[in-house]
């Protein structure tokens, strides 16, 4: 897969209608229609300028950057793209300057909040995010690749442990988080299957890790399942559907993200070595 870039709008097609009892919108007051599309987790930047007698609100929603038109009564607010007399879209531009910076801060916040392990020194200039499931082949082999980076001091890993791969993966996953020092206790799993995975991947063979690392939990306690949900929640609310996926700033501070990293890649992801 190739490099997504999240914070670049996208044309939103179709017209979404939404009606509620409020009076007129006062500058800057956010109609009763926005409000109601807060607090079904739509988050609302600000105004962006728009032509037509209608307010322009920028908006997100996961990593959908959003325009949202007020009608002048402040009943209603239309999503979508607005087109001028030459079918042009003129939502664009002043949609992506508008969300880049703060879509960009909240998703680092909450990749930040997320229920991670850390891989590397706390002080290593760059931070590379990665949903990582303890079963899988490819999250071991980008762990073995990130080595030179990491062991540097140059990256630190924080992996957002999730358990989709195999039955046994969630109970591993929490038996990861629980451990009393859940980093070495990662490293010791990963480091025990660097070299078999090594050649079996190299054999075109891919397959689940054994049972020869990290056992799995046979209980899993409910604030750790209530973790391993979060992580997996918020890895399905950016369209993330496969592990290793990796996230990270680019230099312009866009938040990047892909699934997988072939050895081409990494340099993009974690800089120079």
């Amino acid at each position: 897969m190739t490099f997504r870039t999240i914070l670049i709008s996208r044309t939103i097609t179709g017209a979404l209608l939404l009606a509620a009892g409020a009076g007129p919108a006062l500058a800057q007051e956010r109609p009763a229609p926005l409000r109601a599309l807060e607090s079904q987790g739509v988050t609302i930047v600000g105004t962006f300028p728009a032509p037509g007698g209608l307010t322009a609100w920028a908006a997100y929603a996961g990593t959908q950057p959003v325009a949202l038109y007020a009608t002048p009564d402040g009943k209603h607010v239309i999503a979508g793209s607005m087109l001028d007399a030459d079918g042009r879209n003129i939502t664009h531009e002043a949609l992506d300057k508008a969300v880049r910076a703060p879509m960009a801060a909240g998703m680092w916040k909450q990749l930040e909040a997320s229920n991670w392990i850390a891989d590397g020194q706390a002080k290593a200039p760059r931070t590379v995010y990665v949903f990582t499931d303890p079963n899988c082949p490819y999250c071991n082999k980008f762990w073995s690749d990130a080595r030179p980076w990491v062991d540097s001091g140059k990256v630190v890993l924080r992996h957002v442990m999730v358990g989709i791969l195999t039955p046994t993966s969630s109970a591993k996953a929490a038996a990861l988080l629980a451990d009393k020092d859940p980093s070495a206790a990662l490293a010791a799993h990963e480091r025990g299957h660097a070299a078999e995975n090594a050649k079996i991947l190299a054999a075109g063979r891919p397959r689940p890790l054994g049972d020869s690392g990290v056992k799995p939990l046979a209980s899993i306690p409910a604030a750790v399942q209530a973790k391993l949900d979060a992580n997996e929640k918020l890895m399905a609310q950016w369209g993330l559907h496969a592990t290793p996926a990796v996230i990270w700033r680019d230099a312009a501070g866009l938040v990047q993200m892909r699934s997988g990293a072939p050895e081409g890649a990494l340099a993009a992801i974690f800089g120079p070595r």
